[in-house]
């Protein structure tokens, strides 16, 4: 069973690689993907510390609701770690 994780609902300034259509929203890790140089921090010349960037797949109706047309249909985003944190159990 693949891990559920949500995407942190953060807001932070500056130069954020995270889509903000998918923060707040649940998805499951596809793949982990190994670590790479945070572009947060290479963004300002920084040494961008290496954190894990994983691959979690969202299905329309998680990102859209009941506006999604194809419901069932998934998107994959690739997302480093500190941005995600494990999602509740469904009902």
């Amino acid at each position: 069973m693949a891990e559920r994780v949500r995407v942190k609902a953060m807001m932070p300034p500056g130069h954020v690689r995270t889509p903000a259509y998918l923060r707040g929203k649940t998805g499951e890790i596809e793949r982990k993907l190994g670590p790479y140089g945070n572009p947060e921090e290479l963004a300002y010349g920084r040494s961008g510390d290496r954190r894990n960037l994983m691959r979690v797949r969202f299905t329309m109706s998680e990102i859209w609701g009941e506006a999604a047309e194809r419901p069932d249909d998934t998107l994959d985003a690739e997302i480093f770690a500190h941005w995600l944190e494990a999602a509740p159990d469904a009902p």
